[in-house]
């Protein structure tokens, strides 16, 4: 009987981590609101120092890329 345990948290295991590793990662646009530079990261910001401007988050960096662009914020910077 001690198999069956093994082998069903072996599959429980193999789960999560696929279910992990396909998590999507999101992109946002920030501002450094001491030096006014825009960059890229991939979490939320969530100090006072660092905010978002973009209007959204983007699926992938080229997109973010591309938003940051069309930000009048940035586009100064």
């Amino acid at each position: 009987m001690g198999g069956k345990y093994l082998i069903a948290a072996a599959l429980v295991s193999a789960y999560a981590a696929t279910a992990s590793a396909q998590a999507t990662t999101e992109y946002y646009v920030v501002q450094d609101s001491a030096t006014k530079k825009c960059t890229i990261v991939d979490k939320k910001p969530t100090t006072s120092t660092i905010v978002q401007v973009g209007p959204m988050a983007f699926k992938t960096r080229t997109e973010a890329e591309a938003g940051m662009k069309t930000i009048t914020v940035c586009s100064s910077n």
